[in-house]
């Protein structure tokens, strides 16, 4: 097992996740484009007692679907997001891949939710499940 370490964009905000990540998680909702400036997020899930963090980051209470909260965790001098906490899923934080200093070794995404609000010009993930999840 090994460790990964990453952070934000200006270093301020500085992490390690102990071992590799349980899953992973392309996510096309309208809330991680925005919050991220991009088409999608793409999230390791990783039990929260094997994420260490150095530095402070701002929250923001966000919710979706379900009406539960996520609380998005950025680097409020950058704005680099960095991982989100999600109600639902306790015990566990989505760590922002596009943060670890080595991409090296990453495994693809497992599983992409809302993909019905995927750009349609964007080819689905080679193995990975893929879920709608729009009402």
């Amino acid at each position: 097992m090994q460790n990964r370490k990453g952070g934000c964009l200006c270093g301020a905000v500085r992490y390690t996740i102990k071992g590799e990540p349980e899953a992973s998680a392309i996510c096309h909702c309208t809330h991680c484009q925005k919050a991220g400036g991009s088409l999608f997020s793409f999230n390791l899930f990783v039990d929260e007692a094997h994420y260490e963090q150095e530095g402070e980051t701002t929250i923001y209470e966000d919710r979706g679907d379900s009406g539960e909260p996520s609380y998005r965790h950025f680097c409020g001098r950058c704005g680099s997001p960095v991982m989100t906490k999600v109600a639902l899923l306790p015990g566990k934080v989505l760590v922002k891949a596009g943060t670890l200093d080595n991409l090296e070794g990453l495994r693809p995404p497992q599983t992409e939710i809302y993909t019905d609000r995927a750009v349609p010009w964007l080819a689905p993930f080679s193995g990975a499940t893929r879920f709608a999840l729009s009402a």
